[in-house]
């Protein structure tokens, strides 16, 4: 039986296995069915329009949700405004020319603050765009649990030392989101969400001609792939924030073609190349590679239990009327 087929049988024997990822007291699917019904119908409905003008918002509210969770947990503290006495964790660097979607999440707050005056939370009116942007990009349903609170500390500095960085190499990924009660597999598999989007150049541009004082190009990149690069983060060019595709085959859609790309020496970040520098590693690379529902079944469950990472339930926090102010 070639490797291929043992993946295939691999996966499907794991699919029928019943998801043991843990559960946060308080949360639950439904959670606002008596007190604000329309809650996650009116989140839809913004989230689609804006899909709708432009499909690329999925991947932004995915990535918001995620610098979100990393940070205090999914607490919606991403979203505060920096004032005059403190630098929010949207203004850190790893945040501040990467982030979007707020204003999406601007609007459907200001409706259900409208239908249901401080009901809803912002942190879960996040959870729900970024279920809804998965939902659009990977055509597939699931339920997402609510009752989050939110916080009411954003600091800049705490994102700077919880977010994985893109230079990332095997070893600091797992490391990093162990931190953040995931395995290596988990942290593979939500990896993933970079199937979509697109990322400035000045987040890769030294694996192009800075890789190391004796090397000026990463020899893990694909040569052919590299050129392609190279004209569109040009060497000194004062164009480093450009624009490139994160998957250039399908960006809006959410495919096991990041896999792929990874196994074809053309993953975008050194963090997505060294997703098979190890056996083990590369072993799930394939698996999510060539069997596309079990990419997406484990996407959603890993997805799921980042959504609960810290969050604040019952009398903690606060419900916020403005999602980038605290009350």
């Amino acid at each position: 039986m070639d490797l291929r087929r043992v993946i295939i049988f691999l996966a499907f024997a794991v699919i029928i296995l019943p998801s043991c990822a843990p559960s946060k007291a308080h949360l639950q699917v439904g959670f606002y069915k008596h007190t604000c019904p329309s809650a996650e119908s009116i989140v839809k409905k913004e989230v689609m329009k804006a899909l709708k003008h432009n499909p690329g918002m999925a991947a932004g509210l995915v990535r918001l949700h995620f610098h979100d969770a990393f940070v205090r947990g999914a607490d919606a503290s991403v979203l505060i405004d920096s004032t005059s006495n403190n630098k929010a964790e949207k203004d850190a660097p790893p945040n501040y020319q990467s982030l979007r979607g707020f204003e999406i999440i601007d609007a459907a707050k200001a409706r259900l603050e409208a239908k249901c005056k401080g009901k809803v939370s912002c942190a879960d009116v996040l959870a729900f765009a970024a279920r809804d942007s998965v939902r659009f990009s990977m055509k597939i349903n699931y339920a997402v649990p609510s009752g989050r609170r939110d916080g009411r500390v954003s600091l800049a500095s705490e994102a700077a030392s919880n977010l994985p960085s893109p230079s990332y190499n095997l070893t600091q990924l797992t490391q990093s989101f162990k931190c953040k009660g995931f395995s290596q597999e988990e942290m593979i598999i939500l990896s993933g969400a970079h199937t979509i989007g697109l990322s400035h150049c000045s987040s890769f541009i030294e694996r192009l001609y800075n890789f190391n004082s004796t090397i000026n190009q990463d020899p893990s990149l694909d040569p052919t792939y590299a050129k392609r690069l190279k004209k569109q983060c040009p060497c000194g060019s004062t164009n480093s924030n450009n624009l490139v595709p994160m998957d250039p085959y399908s960006p809006t859609k959410s495919d096991s073609n990041y896999y792929k790309l990874i196994l074809s020496n053309r993953g975008l970040f050194t963090s997505d190349q060294t997703l098979i520098s190890t056996p083990e590693s590369k072993t799930q690379v394939l698996l999510n590679a060539y069997v596309p529902m079990y990419f997406k079944l484990k996407f959603i469950d890993a997805f799921v239990k980042m959504g609960k990472i810290g969050v604040l339930t019952g009398n903690e926090g606060e419900i916020r009327v403005n999602c980038r102010v605290i009350n």
